[in-house]
């Protein structure tokens, strides 16, 4: 009897210790969970808008949504150029969250841009897309100056940096672009 109630003793231990670690493993993975930078109707917005500049316009909008979030300001929806566009309710989180979402939105259009020139480099989308997108992001480096300023929250600050080296990225390429051409010259009379 004696080696039947350490036996047990034992494997209740084991048990114990197993269910011990599987609590751990949850909770590692829980806190480990990355936050989506985009609400799941701004995904659905990029996902129904595949020509690239709409695309963009949605990256855009989706980012100053965020920045009037952490202005203070009351966001509204955008205005709905299509009956189906959809934003959902404002996004949520703290200002580093919010910070860190713009960047992976940045990051998000870089990589659409990219992925769309090396399949077919003279698609005209390309230069129209990069030039809205840079003229906003100079908009973005204004309003990040001033956050930079506001601050000394660490995960903030390392926010605004990595918004910042996208924006840098966009801002130096669209730099590179050629002048825009006028589509339609005006016609003498």
């Amino acid at each position: 009897m004696n080696r039947s109630k350490r036996t047990r003793r034992v494997l209740i231990l084991i048990l114990q210790t197993v269910i011990a670690a599987g609590f751990l493993l949850f909770a590692i993975t829980a806190s480990a969970q990355k936050r989506d930078h985009l609400t799941d109707p701004e995904t659905e917005l990029v996902r129904n808008n595949q020509e690239l500049d709409k695309r963009i316009e949605v990256f855009i909008k989706a980012i100053e949504r965020r920045f009037a979030i952490i202005d203070g300001a009351a966001v509204s929806t955008p205005k709905k150029s299509n009956k189906d566009e959809d934003w959902g309710e404002a996004p949520k989180g703290t200002r580093a969250e919010l910070l860190s979402d713009i960047a992976g939105i940045l990051d998000e259009a870089i990589t659409n841009i990219d992925d769309v020139s090396q399949h077919d480099e003279k698609n005209p989308l390309i230069s129209r897309s990069l030039r809205k997108l840079t003229s906003a992001t100079n908009g973005f480096l204004t309003k990040l100056a001033a956050l930079k300023n506001q601050t000394k929250d660490v995960d903030e600050i390392a926010a605004i940096e990595r918004v910042a080296d996208n924006a840098n990225q966009i801002i130096e390429v669209g730099n590179k672009l050629p002048a825009a051409e006028e589509s339609k010259k005006k016609k003498k009379p």
